[in-house]
């Protein structure tokens, strides 16, 4: 493994660091680390690194530049004794950096690495080929193997229940960049999904008993033509309708901006002849409020050369016109982004980290959708590290909790609960916690039966299915954590 320092740039104290993510090779192959500025530069940056430094010569240095279309300015070094500096205006006799409007980036060169051959260049080339081969985000798992992974080993106590199996079937594949929502208190539905070599699931639709812990195929009750195989896309249920909405998502180089209903009385499928505008999206995020869809971020294809780019919009389908529309929005709303979360409390909703290639999000963010403004959370103590392809989901009127994702390099495990009341993340250790790294998954609370006297609107379970390693592994496992043995709130 390549032993080189974390390397950090951050450029607002209100808003938590930016990590750098691996470049292109600089000046004699050494490893190069960039990052995206704001514009206009800010008066002030804080640059350190952080980790293993044991991969560099006594005399190892880190040169840390700006660069700006053909411009490029040095800012200074870092080195093992010397790991943070803060470069302001005017504090040296070099000139201030001018640039003309565009991109600005910060970059970092390692020189006098001794830490071995570095080849985590050839695996991301790799995955970016793939990416623009594809034509979207697609899962972060670097090889294509062969098989799907059932998680038999990573509950051994606590507790959970895997649900693995339903008599006469084996239940869904493993699979990533599904949907899954709940249409009651007994029955949850799977739609679509990606899995072993990318192939898009031919089992894509399921139907799962809560009751008996039992997953059956949905496919052959459902009358109609149902959406075509797609992964990034949302599923959202309205109770008053009792409809699940399915919108969006991709298929190689096909993306879609069309939404489908399920009408789960009759069973039967349709599809919406929408007015006004939205754009193909995929691994955008999906909340119903007061039987409206509020959607928002996302990928969208690009002509090339271009690459896909990510989306900092909100629009919203109003099922019972058929159209969508852009509501006007107020305040400071998140950078553009894909692959995040979004957690609806009452009326408000959360949105926690994603990426905009190559960069990483651990922001969050709260829309009040009664007043449409947006507003950056001031979180008191650490944030969990950037990710995407992570899952969140309410635990209570003043809690989610969000676990797994990708990095940029690696599937995560962790968990982490939020308050929202105190605006501060807790971690979260428990024995039934799943333990394999996963992204991609899903994770939903169970809600309540109507009969349930005690149920004072909160779940009771919580249900995480799916997702993928990152070394190729699709999952195919169901966990149903307790929470009132995970969680004292």
């Amino acid at each position: 493994m390549e032993r080189v320092p974390e390397l950090y740039v951050q450029c607002d104290t209100r808003r938590p660091p930016v990590r750098l993510s691996r470049s292109h090779p600089c000046s004699q192959n050494a490893p190069c680390f960039s990052a995206p500025l704001p514009s206009p530069l800010p008066s002030q940056l804080l640059v350190f690194g952080m980790g293993d430094w044991s991969g560099l010569s006594a005399d190892g240095k880190v040169i840390v530049t700006l660069e700006g279309g053909a411009k490029m300015y040095t800012l200074g070094t870092l080195s093992e004794e010397s790991r943070c500096f803060i470069w302001e205006c005017g504090l040296t006799n070099d000139a201030h950096p001018s640039f003309e409007e565009g991109e600005l980036r910060i970059h970092m060169e390692i020189q006098g690495q001794t830490g071995g051959k570095y080849t985590g260049l050839k695996q991301e080339r790799g995955k970016r080929k793939r990416m623009q081969e594809e034509q979207e985000n697609v899962c972060p798992n670097s090889r294509h193997l062969n098989g799907t992974t059932q998680q038999k080993n990573a509950n051994k106590s606590g507790s959970s229940k895997v649900i693995t199996s339903v008599k006469g079937t084996a239940g869904p594949t493993g699979r990533w960049g599904h949907a899954l929502c709940p249409i009651d208190s007994k029955t949850v539905i799977l739609v679509g999904g990606q899995g072993t070599r990318m192939q898009f699931c031919k089992d894509s639709m399921w139907k799962l008993n809560t009751e008996e812990d039992t997953w059956s195929p949905a496919e052959a009750l459902a009358d109609g033509p149902s959406p075509e195989a797609r992964t990034g896309h949302t599923a959202v249920f309205d109770p008053e309708s009792q409809r699940i909405y399915v919108f969006g998502g991709s298929k190689n180089k096909k993306w879609f901006n069309d939404v489908h209903i399920l009408d789960t009385e009759t069973w039967k499928w349709s599809s919406v002849e929408a007015r006004g505008k939205v754009p193909p999206l995929s691994y955008h995020s999906c909340s119903l409020f007061r039987g409206e869809m509020f959607v928002f971020g996302g990928v969208f294809p690009r002509p090339n050369p271009e690459p896909d780019g990510c989306s900092d919009s909100l629009y919203i389908f109003d099922p019972e016109h058929e159209i969508w529309y852009q509501p006007i929005i107020f305040g400071e709303k998140p950078s553009a982004r894909s692959g995040h979360s979004a957690c609806l409390m009452r009326r408000e909703l959360y949105i926690f980290g994603g990426w905009d290639t190559p960069v990483c999000f651990n922001d969050l963010y709260l829309l009040d959708l009664g007043l449409m403004e947006f507003s950056p959370v001031k979180v008191n103590g650490c944030s969990p590290s950037p990710r995407c392809w992570h899952s969140a989901a309410p635990v209570s009127d003043t809690h989610f909790l969000t676990h797994g994702g990708y990095d940029g390099n690696l599937a995560l495990s962790d968990t982490h609960v939020f308050n929202t009341v105190t605006k501060t993340w807790t971690s979260l250790v428990h024995s039934s916690l799943p333990r394999l790294p996963r992204a991609g998954h899903s994770m939903l609370p169970l809600p309540r039966a109507k009969e349930d006297k005690n149920s004072k609107g909160t779940p009771q379970d919580l249900l995480i299915f799916g997702g993928g390693d990152n070394e190729g592994h699709f999952y195919s496992d169901t966990v149903r954590l307790h929470l009132a043995d995970l969680l004292v709130l």
